[in-house]
């Protein structure tokens, strides 16, 4: 198993949550409100680029501006606190991804939230790749060799993660399980800075998402081993799958969606998962989404939160047999 470098700001966190606003019967979007949309990650992360990405198309579908709100912190609690205070007439917004909803469940002991009965389901928005890097520093060139570096030395290889039990975690301690080999994990507040810290050489790899990784990867700042997907990536069709490489069995969802606070009646709902779903379903957008590797996801409120139900419970038997947990 993994031996985390832990940090205990959740624990502060919890204690802050609020009770959620009481609606008000005057909706935003018939006001022209501008819709708030907070962003569980730093400037720079992949969901704050997907989240800039749409913004605008958003902006324009709706008819009202969309101001995007970074709210980083505790594996997208800070976040979670902000919209549980804001009012359900749709004037905020969480871009949130599958750790929030799927994974947070299985990993803090008294979550101050539930995800199935704290927040209105909006709608899917991309599905995203997730790339293996190590730093230039390392010498490092393939996931044989990082696999075989960690076998020689257990625990002398680190890797940096966005937050403990964030799929940027799960995912790496998931390549470890399969390989049979201990790294010392690194947990950030948020993928930016961990990507960062690898290429300064502070931190040695890292499983991230690979549209916010490929830049780095192009530029030689870090190596990249191997993709998580069933096949290649076209963005780097030179770089094997874990499959390939000897590694099956490691799957990790990487999903992104809107919710809004718990409360928002079915027409703002109805409302504003079929703006979202006109933007993603949009030739420019699509096309947008797929040049920053993500892949465009439209779907009913229903379908996304179906989904983060069904892939909760794939991970719980995962994290328990880990024994990962927030300290």
């Amino acid at each position: 198993m993994t031996r985390p470098v832990t940090r205990r700001a959740a624990g502060a966190v919890f204690a802050a949550l609020a009770t959620p606003a009481l609606a008000t019967p005057a909706l935003a979007q018939e006001s022209g409100q501008p819709l708030r949309l907070i962003i569980p990650q730093p400037p720079g992360g992949a969901t704050d680029i997907l989240a800039r990405l749409v913004a605008e198309p958003l902006s324009k579908e709706l008819g009202r501006p969309v101001v995007v709100e970074n709210r980083p912190g505790a594996n997208g609690i800070v976040s979670i606190n902000a919209l549980k205070q804001a009012r359900p007439d749709g004037s905020t917004v969480l871009l949130g991804g599958v750790s929030i909803f799927s994974f947070n469940p299985n990993l803090y002991p008294n979550l101050p939230y539930d995800p199935w009965r704290d927040f209105a389901w909006i709608a899917p928005i991309a599905d995203t790749p997730f790339v293996v890097v190590a730093g230039r520093r390392t010498g490092i060139r393939s996931l044989e060799e990082f696999v075989g570096r960690a076998r020689a030395k257990p625990d002398s290889i680190t890797y940096g993660s966005a937050g403990i039990g964030n799929s940027t975690h799960l995912a790496m301690e998931m390549i470890a399980e399969s390989a049979g080999i201990r790294l010392t994990h690194v947990p950030f507040a948020g993928s930016a800075p961990a990507l960062t810290s690898i290429v300064a050489g502070d931190t040695d790899s890292m499983v991230n998402p690979l549209g916010s990784t490929l830049p780095m990867i192009r530029e030689g700042a870090v190596a990249a081993l191997a993709t998580l997907g069933a096949e290649r990536s076209p963005a780097l069709p030179d770089v094997p799958t874990l499959r390939e490489t000897g590694l099956a069995g490691v799957t990790m969802p990487g999903w992104y969606a809107f919710v809004g606070p718990a409360g928002m009646p079915a027409p703002v709902v109805e409302r504003l998962n079929a703006a979202t779903r006109a933007v993603v379903d949009s030739p420019a957008v699509t096309q947008r989404l797929r040049e920053a590797v993500l892949e465009p996801v439209s779907g009913s409120a229903a379908y996304i939160q179906d989904r983060a139900r069904s892939e909760s419970d794939m991970m719980a038997a995962f994290i328990r047999r880990r024994g990962i947990k927030v300290e």
